[in-house]
């Protein structure tokens, strides 16, 4: 059997992944003219919180996103699985309170329990979450991986490629369109929700896992991304444009770093991107039937967490008629 992919983010990798490795003939189809260059996934977080999710998400993500983190640790040997850490500062301690009523599998750290984790927080929190079976990627270096085991497994990529095919023209069992927002004329209830990230450099500083600090209004996270980097994430804002970060979002996401640690504010910014993720009314992902073609879609901000499991979900769909109903109807 032969199967077409359409789009290389994180969705459409792993989709293609999940074919070759049950034995299907895999082409993946991209636009653009290298991995990551046009896709939402190449500015993501990279975490694989689960249970942090549930705080404003349906259980349904959690449950996929635990299924996605034994998927991810055999695929991708990056994957760190060392927890998540959510931080309040003194004015916003009731902030974690709720966060804790909402959420699930974490347990209460005191101030020397927060030193003994992350010692660079030594003395600047009393208490915290940690969620210990959670774990983050750095996204781009798993976009890579998984491109490389579609190679391995004899699958083929083609950049700059046309991405509308059909069966009788391309010559594929199963087409499975995994490109987001362009897959609106089809899928039309999908809408855009841009998010903003900075990447800094400040050597100085270590942490050994994601930390989220809650603030009623702005909630940030900060995901360390090796050799001295981090990502500092979580605006969410309604737009379908991709425009440059605005001067508020960069102020408030600088701020909750610099709040979290003071060496925030001598670190060199490295790189600022915005990506806009599909979503559907409900913020939930889908797998649809149009046709000849399959669509994964509507993945949020649950990209890397959830898009494991759609392809496991999807690829039983196409080879065994299973269908799963929580993402389908």
């Amino acid at each position: 059997m032969r199967a077409t992919v359409i789009g290389a983010g994180v969705a459409g990798l792993a989709c293609a992944v999940e074919l070759a490795e049950r034995g299907l003939a895999v082409e993946l189809l991209e636009r653009t003219q290298r991995l990551g260059s046009g896709c939402c996934s190449w500015y993501a977080g990279g975490m694989l919180a689960p249970w942090c999710e549930l705080e404003s998400a349906e259980p349904l993500i959690a449950e996929l996103g635990a299924e996605s983190l034994s998927w991810w640790r055999e695929k991708f040997p990056g994957t760190v699985l060392g927890g998540s850490l959510v931080v309040a500062h003194g004015r916003d301690r009731g902030e974690l309170k709720h966060f804790a009523r909402r959420t699930e599998r974490y347990e209460w750290l005191d101030g020397q329990a927060i030193a003994a984790l992350e010692p660079d927080l030594a003395g600047r929190f009393e208490r915290a979450l940690y969620f210990r079976e959670e774990g983050h990627l750095d996204p781009r270096a798993a976009l890579a991986a998984l491109a490389q085991r579609l190679k391995t497994l004899g699958g083929r990529i083609r950049y700059g490629a046309a991405t509308a095919p059909d069966r009788e023209t391309h010559g594929a069992d199963s087409i499975i369109d995994c490109t987001g927002l362009a897959a609106r004329q089809v899928l039309t209830d999908l809408r855009g929700v841009k998010g903003e990230m900075l990447v800094v450099r400040l050597p100085d500083l270590s942490l050994s896992r994601p930390v989220r600090v809650l603030h009623p209004r702005v909630p940030v996270y900060i995901v360390p991304r090796g050799d001295g980097h981090f990502m500092i994430g979580a605006t969410m804002i309604e737009s379908d444009q991709a425009t440059r970060i605005s001067a508020r979002s960069m102020l408030e996401l600088l701020g909750a770093a610099y709040a979290l640690h003071p060496s925030f504010g001598e670190a060199e910014i490295v790189e600022i991107g915005t990506g806009v993720r599909p979503a559907f009314p409900d913020n939930l992902p889908r797998l649809c039937r149009r046709a000849d073609t399959l669509y994964v879609n509507g993945l949020y901000r649950h990209g890397f967490l959830a898009a494991p499991a759609l392809a496991r979900r999807a690829a039983d769909l196409l080879l065994t008629g299973r269908e799963a109903p929580e993402v389908m109807h």
